[in-house]
């Protein structure tokens, strides 16, 4: 008899801390459960500036629903390369509407941004 009731105290003093913890609440994936978490799928593309090309000149290229917001300019130089599907292409084919990753510095004299690496396409993979 002593030993059921011994039982039954520590069955219900230990009811408070199971139902406390509900499963997946611990979990490191709990905030990104559904989708996974978004800084492993393009960690290659965080520093670089997401936009739609707008219009396309001949030593700028104007992005719109970029982070800086709309008509953002940014120059291009000899040295800026243009990748489509992690292959080199020519600046002709970016087009009116195409989606972007440009790398880019601020150049430290006049504050204008000036693209280094024009990325369109199906991203690479990441390379270890």
């Amino acid at each position: 008899m002593k030993l059921s009731r011994t039982m039954m105290i520590v069955m219900l003093g230990c009811a408070p801390i199971a139902l406390a913890q509900q499963p997946g609440q611990n979990s490191p994936l709990a905030p990104h459960s559904r989708f996974g978490n978004p800084t492993s799928i393009a960690r290659i593309y965080q520093s670089y500036i997401f936009g739609i090309v707008r219009k396309d000149e001949k030593n700028k290229l104007i992005l719109d629903k970029t982070e800086f917001g709309n008509d953002q300019t940014f120059k291009l130089t000899k040295k800026t390369k243009f990748i489509r599907n992690d292959k080199p292409v020519k600046r002709e084919t970016l087009k009116r509407g195409t989606m972007v990753w440009i790398d880019m510095r601020r150049d430290k004299k006049t504050g204008d941004l000036i693209a280094r690496k024009v990325v369109t396409g199906v991203a690479p993979t990441a390379k270890p």
